[in-house]
């Protein structure tokens, strides 16, 4: 019902509910565009938009957070995965800021499931690299020098992100999943635990934590990579601080 939708009844006073407002995770698809599945959690419609309720995506977004302490505190590696353009320096901000793996640009094929293939690359692009710094490339002519450093310069707009991805893998953030559907794809065949921010045009299936919300919005998308990421330190720092107060 679009009578009457205010921030009021999405919020209820609940100082998270009213971040997650501001930060403009309730805004969905128009209604034609919604997968069945996402239907238990639209509150109504607004400006013939559909809007989520804030107070169900606060309870999944929890469980997810959850998650990803968990992780955290047993060093698990995490991939971080959104390369829509308003999304992409997000997600690779926040992957920079754990140290961990992204892909924040394009999708490899196999990236998952081939890691046999892909270990080979990046091994020849790391090669490449280290005779580059040690300056053996020196030797070759300079028609040859530049296009080896073309080469670099391609493999690392292709490897950005991924160039220490290890066989460790515990879970994968993902940004739209619908729009990511490779990457989810190859996620689902290895069996791995999916986290996944995703509009109401997403279907919820094989996707272990789901947090429906924006998820075109910088701000919404941004909202959630922080909330898990901060999660993902809380775990670090509640498994180093036992040990801290034992050596004092």
């Amino acid at each position: 019902n679009e009578k009457g939708l205010t921030k009021g009844e999405l919020v209820g006073g609940d100082r998270e509910l009213e971040e997650m407002f501001r930060a403009g995770l309730h805004f969905g698809y128009s209604h034609s565009k919604r997968h069945p599945k996402m239907a238990p959690l639209i509150y109504g419609i607004k400006n013939n938009m559909e809007v989520f309720d804030l107070s169900k995506i606060l309870v999944l977004l929890d469980q997810a957070r959850a998650f990803l302490k968990k992780l955290g505190a047993e060093k698990k590696s995490v991939l971080w995965v959104g390369t829509k353009p308003s999304v992409r320096e997000l997600v690779e901000s926040t992957a920079k800021k754990l140290d961990a793996s992204y892909v924040s640009r394009r999708w490899i094929g196999g990236t998952l499931t081939n890691s046999k293939i892909l270990g080979g690359r990046l091994k020849y692009f790391d090669d490449l690299k280290k005779r580059r710094d040690s300056g053996e490339l020196g030797k070759y002519t300079k028609k040859e020098q530049l296009q080896i450093a073309r080469e670099i310069k391609k493999l690392e707009e292709k490897f950005s992100g991924i160039e220490n991805l290890k066989n460790d893998l515990a879970a994968m953030v993902i940004v739209d999943p619908k729009e990511e559907k490779t990457a989810f794809h190859e996620a689902k065949k290895i069996k791995l635990p999916v986290v996944a921010i995703l509009s109401s045009d997403n279907d919820l299936s094989g996707i272990r934590y789901p947090i429906p919300a924006n998820d075109s919005s910088p701000s919404s998308v941004g909202y959630i990579l922080k909330q898990l990421s901060d999660a993902y330190q809380e775990g670090v720092k509640a498994a180093v601080e036992p040990t801290s107060a034992t050596t004092q």
